[in-house]
C-alpha cells in the first residue's frame, strides 16, 4: 500500500471517526440525562470549546508538518478545519434554537448588547465562506493565491473565538487563557517563519555575484 492509499483509506477514515467522538460523548450524555441542571449551556460550553480545539489543531498542521518533516500531514488540514466549522455550526444552532427559540429579535438584541456574542458571531460569519471554499473545485475556480489570501482569515477566526470565550467567562479565565497561549504560539511561529525567511532571502541576495554593467 502507498503513502497516499494509506492516507485515504486508513489514516482519513481513522480520524473521521476520532473527530466525531466529541459529538458522540455529547449525545450519551444527553440521552442519560448527564449535563446537569442546565444542559443547553452545557452543550453550548462543550461545543465552542471543540470548535476552539479543532481551530487551534488545523492551526497546528503547518508547524507540525515543517518541524517533524511530515508533509503528507498537509492531507488532513481541511478535514479538521471542517470538523471546527461543523463544531461552531452547533454551536451557533443550539444559540438560535434552543437558547433563543429562533427569535429573531432577541438574537439581534443579544448580538448588539453583548460583547461576546458580538464577536462570536462575527467570528461564525467568517468561517462560513472558509467552509463553503473548502473543495478543489472552488480552489481551482478562485486561484490558488485568492485560495489562501482568503484562508488566512483564519487567523483573526481563531482569535476572535478565544476573546468571545475570555468575554464569555469574565472571572475564570484558565480555560480562555490556555487557548489564548496555544494561539499565541502557533501564530508567533508563523510570524517568525515569515522573518526567517525574508533574511534568508536577503542573505541570499548579498551573497549573489554582483554583475557588472
Amino acid at each position: 500500500m502507498t503513502q497516499q492509499e494509506w492516507i485515504e483509506r486508513v489514516i482519513k477514515p481513522t480520524l473521521f471517526v476520532v473527530c466525531l467522538i466529541p459529538l458522540a460523548l455529547i449525545a450519551w450524555d444527553a440521552f442519560n440525562n448527564h449535563l446537569g441542571a442546565n444542559p443547553i449551556e452545557k452543550i453550548m460550553r462543550r461545543t465552542g470549546d471543540w470548535t476552539l480545539r479543532f481551530l487551534l489543531i488545523t492551526l497546528a498542521v503547518t508547524p507540525a508538518r515543517q518541524l517533524l518533516n511530515l508533509p503528507w500531514l498537509i492531507k488532513l488540514r481541511r478535514m479538521l478545519g471542517l470538523f471546527a466549522f461543523f463544531y461552531a455550526f452547533m454551536h451557533f444552532t443550539n444559540y438560535i434554537w434552543l437558547d433563543q427559540f429562533f427569535d429573531v429579535d432577541e438574537i439581534i438584541k443579544d448580538v448588539i448588547k453583548r460583547k461576546y456574542i458580538t464577536i462570536g458571531f462575527a467570528s461564525f460569519l467568517l468561517l462560513i465562506p472558509l467552509a463553503i471554499t473548502s473543495t478543489n473545485n472552488m480552489v481551482k475556480r478562485l486561484g490558488g493565491k485568492r485560495w489562501q489570501k482568503l484562508h488566512k482569515s483564519v487567523y483573526f477566526i481563531a482569535i476572535g473565538g478565544v476573546i468571545h470565550y475570555l468575554w464569555l467567562v469574565k472571572k475564570d479565565l484558565g480555560d480562555p487563557l490556555i487557548y489564548a497561549v496555544l494561539l499565541a504560539i502557533l501564530l508567533g511561529y508563523r510570524v517568525w517563519q515569515r522573518q526567517r525567511k525574508k533574511s534568508l532571502e536577503k542573505e541570499q541576495v548579498a551573497m549573489s555575484p554582483v554583475r557588472s554593467g
